[in-house]
């Protein structure tokens, strides 16, 4: 019992002494903690504050999108583009790496007038790189993206946020024109080869019932039938009626060579073309599809982009605080080692 009371009493002595060391060091505690504060002050100071700005993203409407449906019906053989189809192509622009290196070496490198040689350049394009932040927002708005921006300058750090989501719109835009209009293209191109075989037999039409018509010619010259007999009787006897029967000859030749002659004169077959004039409004058709397409929106924002007031690094109020307390502790801790350093060399 008195061994474990004395043991008791030695502890508290012990750290009494250790407050009373402290206490008659205090100079010396506060002016290492005042030194380290003040290391931490300084770097708050100096370091280049960095702030953060963020836009945000979400699909466009029908009516941003209603210019790529139009004729988009099961009569023209093209299925209707969805909202969500659009928004698509948007966000793999939005977050695919083309977009980020473009932007980097076009915008955000030349404003930051770094260097051209290739090792600052790898440097350089991975800290950048940092500073773009493509995220989903909360379950709540799924879809809406957001674009976070990372810069020196918070309002240069806006424009570069706004430009960014406004780049991935452009391609998606450029993308999806790209796609519907080549899509027009097979189609009118399509129509072009038809529309030239159409013509293509018509004039063959024409030139094979001219040879018919000649020969016709030659056997109602031999016979000497200048004009068709009136024959009396059954009428549904059809003597001279259409170019596949044989009694062609029977128009007589006055008849033949008129219409020989204006054979030869025509032209243009189009209009005794069956199924021309069709598809010839359905290339007209295909063919405006590529001009109706500029008003096409990808994306709505969100909300305007505006620069904020605080950084998000340094961390002012932390950093001071952590070299306070930092400070304290390795001011305490060498008052401590060197009063039992000290103790050591006095009972040696």
């Amino acid at each position: 019992m008195l061994n474990s009371k004395n043991s008791s009493g030695m502890g508290e002595v012990n750290l009494s002494d250790l407050f009373s060391v402290l206490w008659l060091q205090k100079w010396i505690v506060i002016g290492i903690t005042c030194v380290v504060t003040l290391i931490g002050v300084a770097y708050v100071v100096l370091t280049q504050p960095i702030y953060e700005v963020k836009a945000f993203a979400i699909p466009p409407t029908q009516n941003d999108i209603a210019s790529l449906n139009y004729g988009r019906v099961k009569d023209t053989e093209l299925n209707p583009i969805s909202v969500k189809d659009v928004y698509s192509v948007f966000l793999q622009n939005l977050r695919g790496e083309t977009l980020r290196q473009s932007f980097i070496s076009e915008v955000m490198m030349p404003a930051l007038n770094e260097k051209n040689s290739d090792g600052g350049k790898d440097q350089t394009y991975a800290e950048l790189s940092k500073r773009i932040v493509i995220s989903q927002s909360p379950r709540e708005i799924p879809d809406r993206y957001m674009v976070a921006i990372q810069g020196a300058d918070p309002e240069q750090a806006a424009k570069w946020a706004e430009e960014y989501i406004s780049r991935a719109g452009n391609l998606s835009k450029q993308e999806i024109i790209k796609d519907v209009s080549y899509e027009a293209e097979v189609r009118v191109r399509s129509l072009e080869r038809q529309i030239a075989e159409l013509r293509e037999n018509g004039r063959k039409v024409r030139e094979d019932t001219i040879t018919k018509l000649r020969e016709a010619l030659r056997v109602a010259q031999a016979i000497g039938l200048e004009k068709p007999p009136i024959i009396s009787g059954n009428p549904a006897v059809q003597i001279a009626g259409s170019l596949d029967g044989q009694l062609i000859y029977m128009r007589g030749t006055k008849a033949l060579e008129a219409e020989i002659e204006n054979l030869e004169k025509r032209e243009s077959n189009d209009p005794f073309i069956r199924r021309l004039r069709d598809l010839e409004s359905k290339q007209a058709f295909y063919s405006s599809i590529p001009l109706s397409l500029s008003n096409v929106k990808t994306y709505r924002m969100d909300g305007a982009v505006e620069p904020v007031s605080s950084p998000i690094k340094p961390k002012k109020f932390l950093i001071v605080v952590f070299s306070i307390l930092f400070g304290s502790i390795i001011a305490c801790g060498f008052v401590l080692v060197r009063h039992l350093i000290r103790t050591r060399f006095d009972h040696a």
